[in-house]
């Protein structure tokens, strides 16, 4: 069937489902009853996974510790929601060689993006707003957003910044021709904020925010800054600010500070008890330090995001978390929106998230980022496998999530029946397409039946 059909049909069903205010039977026979999760590991031959096959899996992890290429990573697996797999590997932190712990706390980074799109179904299903909506139905000035058009090869700047100047120049401002939606913030395809030639013209806001500053003053500001492309029109990946305004706009529609929503409403149904915007100060010396490898020698890097608390918190990337908790919240999307009987989504939500909306936007033919193949799609707020053959991908069908620029990876994986998440906080191997074949191939060697 048609994967724009699949998704209008369930965002019908969904609307049916928040108009009348019953039940809607799942998309889906999984789950019958509720799904159960506990932390204690089972033997894989239970969920027709081998013994010889796990032991796969950590070869593969340590010969990149061996080779240099990782310093410590944890890593979670989970099949028929009962956890195989549970390890951690090498250091968190590599001058004094503290070994890296099982509920070491990571920096998520982009990671935290899923989290804040679960937050805005849940605003869809409670009826406070329509993917359709213009984003300028909550931040008024986001109204007549503005395109800037650069000259031909305005790319090469990025390679000769000496010309910056000249190509900001030549920027052309035109009115857009509709205004952003959420679903075009949800989707990439808003043209906000994606490093284009609006980059060139300065930022608006200069990271990190001025002290003080509100998510919702931060998004109001992010406004004033023109499109890279008129929306609908292309996929372009915006890193920050996208993700932010709509976290902003999860607080404006909530009623709700934003990270108080996010703790009653997601954090907490679902026991994800070490993961914060604002670390509490006793949890600090659990998180592990980011390094990058130069020269053979591994380099502190200097995290975007500090402890907190602060005004601002992001949602494209302000997260601290755990491997545990964010096999949590897997779980819960791999279970159609529910976990240990507490429902955060209906199955009609999740299944939307999951769903390609972005047809043939994503452009192969040159380079983007982040970087997907062929048979790979986006959904909302998160990258999904299409076709495997296709993608060259050990993941099955409709198998979703989203990584984390120092190395935070997880997905649900609905034709596996699978749940993994491979943490660690490094630019590494494993976050290219290289090393995610071989930590796929490893799990999925791993499944025998």
């Amino acid at each position: 069937m048609n994967s724009n059909l699949i998704a209008r049909r369930a965002f019908l069903r969904l609307g049916a489902v928040s108009l009348a205010g019953t039940a809607f039977p799942p998309l889906f026979a999984k789950p019958q009853k509720s799904a159960r999760f506990e932390w204690k590991l089972y033997q894989p031959e239970e969920v027709g996974m081998s013994v010889a096959g796990l032991a796969g899996i950590r070869t593969a992890l340590q010969k990149q510790i061996t080779d240099n290429n990782l310093f410590g990573a944890v890593i979670a697996v989970a099949r028929h929601n009962k956890l195989v797999c549970y390890e951690a590997f090498g250091v968190s932190d590599v001058e004094a060689k503290t070994p890296m712990q099982k509920d070491s706390i990571f920096r998520m980074m982009s990671a935290t993006k899923p989290v804040t799109a679960v937050a805005i179904m849940m605003m869809l299903e409670a009826g406070k707003l329509r993917l359709e909506d213009k984003v300028s139905r909550f931040v008024p000035s986001f109204a007549n957003p503005k395109v800037a058009v650069a000259p031909p090869g305005w790319e090469k700047v990025y390679a000769d910044p000496s010309q910056r100047e000249q190509i900001a120049a030549q920027i052309k401002l035109i009115p857009a021709e509709r205004e952003v939606t959420i679903k075009d913030l949800l989707t990439h395809t808003a043209g906000f904020s994606t490093m284009g030639p609006s980059a060139l013209m300065g930022p608006v806001t200069p990271p990190p925010p001025p002290p003080g500053e509100t998510l919702v003053a931060r998004a109001t500001r992010l406004a004033a800054m023109p499109l890279d492309f008129q929306p609908g029109d292309h996929f372009a990946y915006s890193p920050l600010d996208g993700f932010d305004v709509l976290l902003a706009i999860v607080e404006i529609a909530s009623g709700q500070p934003a990270e108080q929503f996010v703790q009653e409403r997601i954090l907490n149904p679902l026991d994800m008890h070490d993961t914060y915007y604002s670390l509490p100060r006793d949890k600090e010396s659990r998180v592990v330090k980011v390094y990058e490898r130069k020269a053979d020698a591994w380099t502190p890097v200097t995290p975007y995001f500090a402890f907190g608390p602060a005004k601002y918190i992001s949602g494209a990337g302000g997260l601290f978390s755990t491997t545990r908790d964010f096999m949590q919240f897997q779980e819960m999307r791999l279970n159609q929106g529910e976990l240990n009987g507490r429902r955060l989504l209906k199955p009609e939500s999740v299944t939307l998230m999951r769903t390609n909306q972005i047809g043939a936007l994503y452009s192969h033919a040159v380079p983007q980022f982040p970087a997907m193949t062929a048979g790979q799609g986006f959904g909302l707020g998160v990258a999904v496998t299409l076709d495997p053959k296709a993608a060259e991908s050990r993941r099955g069908a409709g198998s979703s999530g989203w990584p984390g620029a120092y190395g935070t990876d997880s997905w649900a994986d609905p034709e596996l029946d699978l749940t993994a998440a491979i943490f660690m906080q490094q630019p590494s191997i494993l976050t290219t397409r290289e090393g995610d074949l071989s930590l796929s191939r490893a799990i999925r060697a791993a499944i025998v039946s």
